[in-house]
């Protein structure tokens, strides 16, 4: 039932994750970097505090024209698996009356597999930030099962331009029981085109890990 409700919702937002509602401006780019360090939440289990498990992802957005962005998106999938998605990004409403759309096709691999990838990202801005959700459908061009992830975003703008961003990120991998966790983190400038991510992860439901987050974004 639950996985029927995230079809349900995919399709009426318009059939992602990274990807922002807003269009990039032309000639204007984004990248994000950042390690993320995982251990079980159950210490009395660790015979190490070294991470069971880490890896690392990179995004890059850049405005190609007024009405296209593309992008290179590198890290895990919704299964866990390594991830190389190529994409092309859309504004479908613009945010001249708030709402703001954009839908997204990409196409790669996953632990080597082909995958296409629809998605869409929807948002708004609220009086001191804004709220965005964003779906993505991974899915394998051979066997044609799909994973699913939705993850609902509450960013709110901080003093000296620093940024909270609260996160619950959740989706379904194909013939396993859906997942949630909470992912929390602060943004802090470094420099007037560089900022400091930092930030943590708690599973909720089917998710039995915590972790954090160190990250740059950087506008270019």
């Amino acid at each position: 039932m639950k996985r029927l409700f995230l079809i349900a919702l995919l399709v009426l937002l318009g059939t992602q994750v990274q990807a922002s509602a807003w269009p990039r401006e032309k000639g204007t780019g984004f990248l994000s970097v950042a390690t993320r360090p995982k251990w079980p939440q159950d210490i009395s289990t660790w015979t190490s505090k070294n991470p069971t498990d880490q890896y690392t992802t990179l995004y890059v957005d850049y405005g190609l024209s007024d009405r296209f962005s593309v992008g290179l998106d590198l890290g895990r999938s919704v299964s866990g698996a390594a991830k190389i998605i190529g994409y092309v990004n859309m504004p479908v409403i613009r945010p001249e009356n708030g709402l703001a759309m954009s839908v997204q096709m990409g196409f790669g691999t996953i632990s080597k597999e082909k995958v296409m990838r629809p998605g869409v990202s929807v948002g708004m801005p609220t009086r001191n930030g804004w709220i965005s959700l964003d779906s993505v459908a991974e899915i394998n061009l051979d066997t044609r099962s799909s994973d699913l992830k939705l993850d609902a975003t509450w960013g709110i703008n901080m003093k000296d331009n620093r940024k909270l961003i609260l996160q619950i990120q959740s989706g379904i991998q194909s013939g396993d029981p859906h997942f949630m966790r909470f992912a929390p983190s602060m943004v802090s400038p470094l420099t007037d085109k560089l900022d400091l991510e930092f930030g943590g992860a708690y599973g909720l439901v089917g998710d039995n890990s915590m972790g954090v987050k160190l990250g740059l974004w950087a506008k270019f």
